[in-house]
C-alpha cells in the first residue's frame, strides 16, 4: 500500500529541492516533478518527491482526516 499526504513547502533549497513540514516534522524532498511551487504552497508528497501542488482548503481538510484517524485508532 502507498500513501501520499500532504504537507506544507516551509524553504525553498538549490537543485529542485525544499523542506516541507506537517504536524511539526520537518522533511527534505524534490519538487523535480513539479513547476511553480513557492513557500506556504502544499504539495502532495510519496516516497520523497512532490507529486503536485494541492489546493490549501483541500489540503486542510485532508490533514484534518488523518488526525480523526488518527485519534480513532488510540
Amino acid at each position: 500500500m502507498c500513501l501520499a499526504i500532504p504537507a506544507r513547502v516551509a524553504e525553498l533549497l538549490d537543485n529542485d529541492g525544499a523542506v516541507v513540514e506537517l504536524g511539526g516534522v520537518r522533511k527534505e524532498i524534490s519538487l523535480a516533478l513539479v513547476d511553480g511551487v513557492g513557500v506556504g504552497d502544499y504539495v502532495i508528497v510519496h516516497v520523497g518527491y512532490a507529486l503536485n501542488r494541492l489546493d490549501p482548503e483541500e489540503a486542510e481538510k485532508t490533514l484534518q482526516l488523518f488526525a480523526e484517524l488518527g485519534e480513532s485508532l488510540t
